[in-house]
């Protein structure tokens, strides 16, 4: 648990100033007030409730001020009081708010830097795929800086069945709901590895969850295979997947392990961002 009397030793030292940047040497006073009621927020996030004799122990400040503070906050819909109890608890106001803020949020910019970066360290292809009906639509992509590269471009469709990030978007649904968005599919072999059918992918889909990433191997174009990992909003559901391709002749074991994990953190950090918590 956060020790919230270390952050007001830390904190609320008079005089302490803040950098605002490493570039800038302008300094800051620290709002002594509004990082009291930060601590008393973050106080009550880790308990059921408190109350303000608990809180002025923790926050190391005077039962009065903190008594204005909870009164306040309570007005604002912050806070909510157990009857006439001394007791004190969040409300849903704090949730809502961030979940305004999150309408807000670009995914394709959310994700550009981690796929530039990926991009740079592997010189070869990524993409940012979401759900579109039975198949799959790039809505960013990162070329390969190498002469041989995969042919794609944003806004193309592929299959759900043949894609690492189709089996990402499927792997963590239910039986029903895959069958039910695969019933019209018709199942194309691209190559002679593509699945036929919605049991021979479910048997897959199993091993992908799993495993937390899924693979393309030669399923969509021969020579070519491709990893994928999620990405989660803050309600848990699978909204995107984050791949990188390479033609096989590039393959090896240790790349293979290699780009799993960066994908992997690369799609937890921003699932994070998105308010997502493992």
């Amino acid at each position: 648990m956060q020790n919230y009397s270390t952050i007001t030793k830390t904190h609320f030292k008079k005089n302490e100033t803040y950098m605002i940047n490493e570039e800038n040497t302008q300094q800051i006073e620290p709002v002594s007030s509004v990082m009291k009621v930060f601590a008393i927020l973050n106080a009550l996030a880790e308990h059921k409730s408190l109350g303000v004799t608990e809180l002025s122990q923790i926050v190391m400040t005077s039962k009065s001020t903190v008594y204005r503070f909870l009164q306040t906050m309570k007005m604002l819909g912050f806070v909510s009081q157990e009857g006439d109890d001394d007791r004190y608890s969040l409300t849903l106001k704090l949730f809502e708010v961030s979940a305004r803020a999150l309408e807000h949020v670009d995914l394709v910019e959310l994700t550009e830097p981690y796929m530039s970066r990926i991009g740079e360290l592997t010189k070869e292809a990524l993409h940012l795929g979401i759900r579109d009906g039975d198949g799959i639509i790039y809505i960013y992509k990162v070329d390969a800086q190498y002469n041989l590269r995969m042919q794609s471009r944003i806004g193309r469709r592929n299959p759900l069945y043949s894609t690492a990030i189709g089996k990402v978007l499927l792997a963590e649904r239910p039986e029903s709901y895959i069958r039910d968005v695969l019933k019209d599919t018709e199942f194309l072999p691209s190559t002679a590895k593509t699945h036929r059918s919605i049991d021979s992918l479910l048997v897959e889909l199993k091993e992908v969850k799993d495993l937390g990433y899924g693979v393309d191997n030669e399923e969509q174009e021969e020579g070519l295979r491709c990893i994928a990992a999620p990405i989660y909003d803050r309600l848990g559901n699978v909204i995107a997947g984050l791949s990188l391709s390479f033609p096989t002749l590039r393959y090896t074991p240790e790349k293979f392990e290699k780009y799993v994990s960066l994908l992997q953190e690369a799609a937890a950090k921003v699932s994070e961002k998105l308010g997502y918590a493992k």
